[in-house]
């Protein structure tokens, strides 16, 4: 057993030893610096909640602001008018409907708001507004042309995505299934998934009937906004189908409503019992959720971990490469070192989907490439995210460095996907306004759309 005093010994031989690198600064080390508690009181809306009522899941979600013009009166007075003005315009012509959590809100740099990360994955600004690509749709990865039925996509061999509902805690400005998730907005009438025990029974009737599929993804919308029961029902029927290996529970809630791990017993009961009985039948159960900046890991989000953690639940994250939010290489590594810090195993980091609504927030594929190389050896292998294009048309997430061809001109970039769908080819599009100004020129004349797709198809045989 190693003692106080061996500790001092061992520290004091340590000053024998020449280092090859000079020692780090404590101070230094940002990833494991965690604001405790957010100032939530400097919210006037907040003001009067005690400590109890902020951590506490229920008020987070019963206070969670669904409304823009609700939302917009709960700033009032920590942002100009200009600011009030621009957001009202924004959520007008917002693909995605709004739902922010008071916690999120509290993170927020409020004397800073156009410029602060977190705001600018959740309150769009009509100053902000790109034009969408000429080649972008509103389901993009052609989900649901791969569902064999209503909230089942089967794209893989092996895996199939499971929507059992179409709700999350909070909604993401960028969401690749702005096509379902939230309600009706102005701009975007959905396909709805709305909880429906006899759709899931089509579904599990489908995944039993395909030996073939080993791993269900349980996503949505969010698993967060399962009841208990449900869960617990999800994962049991697809746990004793014989077939199923792997189970991955899909949530933006660690993000974004930290305090529900920490405070709803019967949830999180559910879920360790779910895990618990994969364990049993010799399978395995994770949870996937989804943080994308280093300001969004607080102390609340290490202890919820912490709890996670202490219950044998393996947690992994995806991130969204986001322009404004973490495409620098130092944001970045300080994202992937802090998930680490919190027993959160970084896994994937996207290329943005060509989602519509939110060409401001996408980023080109060589910037990508180039933070991924940054951030590699920054930190252990298994804790290094691979950066990864879900390519549109349905050819599955491919790593972005495995491109058969890469126009940075044009800003097309060409992926095979053989082992999903053999013999086809699946274009990726940067964002117009990031190209030189030969790229530029040409996508603006749709005459040319069509031959710098030729051209990229051409030189990638």
């Amino acid at each position: 057993m190693t003692t106080t005093s061996s500790l001092i010994e061992l520290t004091k031989r340590s000053h024998d030893i020449a280092p090859l690198k000079p020692p780090v600064d404590p101070a230094s080390l940002h990833h494991a610096t965690l604001l405790e508690l957010p100032d939530f009181r400097r919210i006037p809306a907040y003001a009067d909640v005690t400590d109890e009522q902020f951590m506490d899941h229920r008020w987070q979600a019963k206070k969670s602001i669904t409304r823009p013009d609700k939302l917009l009166d709960t700033l009032r007075g920590m942002v100009s008018d200009d600011f009030i003005r621009d957001a009202t315009e924004g959520f007008a012509r917002a693909p995605m409907s709004v739902r922010v959590s008071p916690y999120m809100l509290s993170l927020i740099d409020w004397n800073d708001p156009y410029g602060d990360p977190l705001r600018t994955q959740f309150i769009p600004l009509a100053s902000r507004f790109l034009p969408d690509h000429p080649k972008l749709g509103l389901d993009s990865l052609h989900e649901r042309a791969d569902a064999p039925v209503p909230g089942l996509t089967h794209r893989y061999a092996d895996k199939a995505l499971f929507l059992p509902l179409d709700t999350c805690p909070v909604y993401c400005r960028f969401c690749t299934r702005s096509y379902a998730v939230g309600i009706d907005t102005e701009e975007v009438e959905k396909t709805h998934f709305k909880v429906d025990e006899e759709r899931w029974k089509r579904a599990y009737a489908y995944i039993a009937s395909r030996p073939e599929l080993e791993d269900i993804v349980v996503s949505g919308g969010d698993a967060y906004n399962l009841r208990p029961e449900q869960l617990g029902a999800i994962g049991e029927t697809l746990l004793r189908m014989p077939n199923i290996q792997r189970i991955r529970l899909a949530t933006k809630g660690p993000a974004v409503m930290p305090q529900k791990i920490l405070t709803d017993d019967e949830w999180i009961d559910a879920v360790t019992r779910t895990v618990e009985l994969g364990r049993k039948l010799h399978k395995e159960v994770v949870i996937h959720t989804h943080f994308n900046h280093p300001n969004e890991i607080t102390g609340i989000t290490r202890d919820a971990m912490n709890k996670l953690f202490e219950r044998g639940i393996t947690v992994r994250n995806q991130s969204v490469l986001q322009r404004g939010v973490n495409d620098t290489p130092e944001t970045m590594k300080l994202l992937v070192k802090r998930l680490g810090h919190v027993h959160v195993h970084p896994y994937y980091v996207y290329i943005h989907d060509l989602v519509r609504g939110v060409e401001d927030l996408r980023t080109t594929l060589a910037t990508g490439l180039t933070i991924e190389k940054h951030v590699r050896g920054s930190t252990a292998g298994f804790n290094t995210p691979t950066f990864v294009v879900d390519a549109p048309g349905g050819g599955g997430k491919r790593d972005a460095h495995s491109f058969e061809h890469y126009d940075r001109t044009t800003g097309i970039s060409v992926f095979e996907a053989p082992s999903v769908k053999p013999g086809q080819r699946y274009t990726y599009f940067d964002p117009i306004d990031q190209l030189p100004p030969e790229g530029r020129a040409r996508w603006a004349d749709p005459a040319e759309h069509q031959k710098m797709i030729d051209e990229a198809l051409y030189a990638s045989r």
